[in-house]
């Protein structure tokens, strides 16, 4: 019999919470198959099976556990139940022959049709029921079983179809109604929820936070864009976003204003020869900052990658925590979202977060004209115990220098914008 011991996700973790159980108790499991997902303050994780055998939980959703506890056991002398592994082949094997009779059909229509089988009741009767982990996120977002479509054994609703469909969006008519009932309900906070709400309000309780606000043109970036985004893509395979131009104007801010990528450690300052630089991404879990390290070494297409990277393994529930913790500086981006203007609030430890937010076009004087231009509100909050007025001001007003004349971020090539590029 093998006990299952809780692993530590990361230095300074002692505790975890049981978020979900993936499987019931008794069932049959396959080594490395993800058994259950466990919260952290940091981040939330997937418990694989460390053998193969009948599973004995010992432990309930909700449960606060501390790490190198017992958690589950697994009869690894258990033989794997009949019929496990021909099930599985007989299911795949019936879809595809199913998608190759649809073809013949659409191909060349019989005239005269024979009636189909009803499909057998073990074929259906999943379909439109989620799994434990898709229901939760389901759950989570109000979404009902009829907007997103099974892909898994007899139409089962698997996590990553929730995820999909959630990523391109629903329609107003496929929404389940909702209002006039008088009802309520309440969900427990996840661990991670909670560590959330307790350092946010740290924040405020224990900094001197202010916020400073600033204009962009975002017509030169935008018309670079325009410009090379098909030959950046054939040529570095990946998208060029507004998020690695703003990554790299805030790097050369910060090596010109050093205390904004600093921090208080004690009594004393510390400060930082590299730019760790967090991302806010948006997650099914909420909101979490991967860090993108070294990026003041990086060229915009290395950002650009390191951040869909990032952002796929954070939507996917697969970030650790080591990808997440040691920033020195945090970007956030509420324009995704329509967001107009906002004062973010600083991830701790650190002193001094970026918000972007979305491009409108306004009037606009230029050379004494009005002119329409592709304007977006920036703002930077930071901690005033560390962070002096002049230099919060210095910082917003350089990165919007780099961000309306490229080329400075730049010294010296024959071609800058190609340069900046990497092409």
């Amino acid at each position: 019999m093998l006990e299952m011991k809780v692993p530590s996700p990361g230095e300074s973790i002692s505790e975890v919470e049981i978020a979900e159980w993936l499987v019931e108790d008794g069932d049959y499991v396959e080594k490395d198959q993800a058994i259950a997902e466990v919260d952290s303050d940091k981040a939330t994780l997937e418990l694989p099976a460390e053998e193969s055998g009948i599973i004995t939980l010992k432990a309930e959703e909700g449960d606060t556990v501390a790490v190198g506890e017992v958690v589950c056991l697994i009869d690894t002398d258990a033989p794997r139940p009949e019929g496990l592994d021909k099930k599985e082949e007989s299911s795949s094997e019936e879809e595809k022959t199913e998608k190759k009779e649809d073809k013949k059909e659409e191909a060349a229509p019989n005239p005269n049709p024979v009636k189909k089988e009803e499909p057998k009741q073990e074929e259906t009767y999943a379909k439109g029921h989620p799994s434990v982990s898709a229901k939760k996120i389901m759950d989570e977002n109000n979404i009902s079983s009829k907007q997103v479509n099974g892909t898994g054994p007899g139409g089962r609703i698997l996590k990553s179809d929730v995820v999909s469909a959630m990523a391109g969006g629903f329609s107003t008519e496929s929404a389940a109604g909702w209002g006039g009932t008088r009802e309520q309900r309440k969900e427990k906070m996840s661990m991670l929820r909670r560590k959330i709400a307790e350092r946010l309000v740290g924040v405020k309780n224990e900094t001197a936070m202010l916020t400073t606000f600033n204009e962009v043109d975002m017509k030169p970036i935008m018309d670079i864009r325009a410009k090379y985004k098909m030959k950046f893509k054939e040529e570095l395979g990946v998208s060029l976003g507004f998020m690695s131009f703003f990554t790299k104007a805030v790097t050369e801010a910060l090596n010109h204003f050093p205390a904004v990528n600093g921090m208080i450690d004690g009594k004393e300052i510390l400060f930082h020869d590299y730019a760790d630089i967090g991302i806010a991404v948006s997650s099914p879990k909420g909101l979490m900052v991967p860090v993108v390290r070294n990026a003041e070494q990086m060229s915009l297409a290395e950002i650009e990658a390191e951040i869909k990277r990032l952002a796929i393994k954070a939507r996917d529930g697969k970030i650790t925590v080591d990808e997440m913790t040691g920033g020195t500086f945090t970007i956030t981006n509420g324009g995704v979202f329509g967001s107009m203007l906002s004062t973010p609030i600083i991830n701790p430890p650190q002193s001094a977060i970026l918000g972007m937010h979305n491009i409108v076009e306004r009037p606009v004087a230029v050379d004494g004209k009005v002119e329409i231009r592709p304007i977006m509100y920036v703002a930077l909050s930071y901690d005033h115990r560390i962070i002096d007025g002049k230099e919060s001001v210095g910082f917003l007003v350089k990165v919007k220098e780099m961000l309306e004349h490229p080329e400075k971020m730049l010294f010296g090539s024959k071609d800058p914008v190609e340069v900046l590029l990497g092409l």
